[in-house]
């Protein structure tokens, strides 16, 4: 697999779009910074490192878990991801120069010199960076 943001984006989605409870993707530090920011910014409950038993080894073995969030009336939280920066295009922003989502409704999730954080905390520390994906 060549894109694991991608991947880690798809699995996300489908499992809102079935109304799962929560999904496992392959553990890495950035799909963890991932995770760190969707919780902060209030699109998933939560997760967790967990390492899968010994029978399904066929899978890579330390996962996240992550728990899905949904409205009183079961409507999805997380109503859209879009992967922006891909490994064919890279797409980079300067500190001035990011595009906010949905008019504002969204979050930007980028990667700097100081860290993966939001668009928003990127423009505030004064820091440009690569744009991973789009929240919504």
């Amino acid at each position: 697999m060549t894109d694991q943001i991608a991947d880690m984006l798809t699995r996300i989605r489908n499992a809102t779009a079935g109304r799962r409870m929560r999904v496992d993707v392959p553990q890495s530090k950035l799909k963890a910074e991932i995770a760190r920011i969707l919780q902060s910014e209030g699109y998933i409950q939560g997760f967790k490192f967990v390492e899968l038993p010994v029978e399904r080894r066929g899978y890579p073995d330390k996962m996240i878990r992550i728990s899905l969030k949904y409205g009183p009336r079961g409507e999805r939280v997380l109503s859209g991801l879009e992967r922006v920066s891909r490994p064919g295009r890279r797409v980079y922003y300067g500190k001035d120069k990011t595009p906010p989502v949905l008019a504002g409704l969204g979050t930007s999730i980028v990667t700097t010199s100081r860290g993966v954080m939001t668009g928003r905390q990127a423009t505030e520390a004064g820091v440009g960076g690569e744009v991973l994906c789009n929240v919504w």
